[in-house]
């Protein structure tokens, strides 16, 4: 038995010793970040962040890269948030709407009347980024970086100058999205509830005749085809970002997640840059094409006064009053 026994020990130990058949180090594993998106291939969104994956596989000579599913080819946010809970996903780049299912205090960035303005948004998300970012972390997310889709507007079939104008039509509203859920009520408005997906056909068969939608997701999507007017004015900004399990951010090595970060404040800085260029490119386009905006006027007023209701109505519901109060405090100059 020893005679036999020393041999087989001998030969495994060689067999370790072979170059190629040690087991990889931590800085020398690869990893495939799955990350999804409903933004469509070929959009401004895909550009940059196919271009940050090429960046960040250059970096890490090819150890860490990103497998993206643009165009909702994975669900809705919905789903993007189910499966990176179940590890299907390890991230998203995801409306307000995907943040607030893990985190609903998270709407309050898209209040109706709260952020109007790309300046308030920005000083709001500088100023509160750790507040923001434990926030997250306790959901065993990481919020990689912040990401915009335009000023929301209201695309429709019909002009609307006051939020009154609304009842009679027929608006669509995602299914969940709770801001907007909450705005149809306080007006009185009928909506329909939609996933992203669903909202060109119900367009196209007159299911729904108004849209919440910032105008470069209205080009991008082709729904501006199925609208002949606009809102001038905006009540908020499309807020946003990318987000990753944490725990899969922790297991990647050190000079891996610098990689990463580096490369990911980069990519989100020039996202923010371009989306809102385009998106203003894109307000433009649709008045050359015939669609009209629709200024409020002295309808100003009741446009004011829905917002707050909304406001008041989700303050102590699903955020907190001094989380309202931060946020206003913080958005001044």
């Amino acid at each position: 038995m020893k005679r036999r026994f020393v041999p087989v020990f001998l030969l495994l130990v060689a067999a370790f010793a072979l170059p190629g058949t040690s087991t990889p180090t931590r800085a020398e594993e690869s990893h495939t970040l799955r990350i999804a998106s409903l933004a469509p291939a070929g959009s401004s969104w895909m550009k940059i962040l196919n271009a940050w994956n090429k960046t960040l596989q250059e970096k890490t000579d090819g150890k860490l890269k990103m497998r993206f599913y643009p165009g909702g080819s994975q669900g809705d946010e919905r789903d993007f948030v189910r499966k990176m809970r179940v590890g299907q996903l390890d991230g998203g780049v995801v409306t307000m709407t995907g943040m607030s299912l893990l985190i609903p205090a998270m709407n309050v960035l898209v209040l109706p009347g709260l952020l109007p303005t790309y300046e308030q948004l920005d000083r709001v998300r500088g100023k509160m980024a750790p507040e923001f970012e434990a926030m997250f972390a306790k959901e065993n997310m990481r919020l990689v970086g912040w990401g915009d889709a335009g000023k929301t507007r209201l695309f429709s079939a019909q002009p609307i100058k006051s939020p009154n104008d609304i009842k009679a039509m027929r608006p669509w509203v995602w299914k969940d999205d709770p801001i907007f859920v909450e705005f149809y009520q306080v007006i009185g408005a009928s909506a329909v509830r939609l996933g992203v997906p669903e909202v060109y056909p119900a367009l196209q068969t007159r299911m729904v005749d108004v849209i919440s939608s910032s105008a470069l997701t209205a080009v991008a999507l082709q729904w501006y085809t199925r609208v002949k007017y606009m809102t001038a004015h905006n009540s908020a900004i499309i807020a946003g970002g990318t987000m990753m399990r944490k725990d899969k951010y922790d297991e990647l090595a050190p000079e891996l997640r610098e990689a990463f970060d580096s490369t990911a404040a980069r990519a989100h800085e020039l996202l923010n840059k371009v989306i809102r260029r385009d998106d203003e490119k894109a307000y433009q386009v649709v008045l050359k094409k015939g669609i009209e905006a629709v200024e409020a006027g002295d309808a100003q007023a009741a446009w004011d006064a829905a917002d707050k209701k909304v406001r008041d109505k989700l303050t102590g519901r699903m955020f907190s009053k001094s989380l309202v109060n931060a946020v206003t405090e913080a958005a001044k100059p």
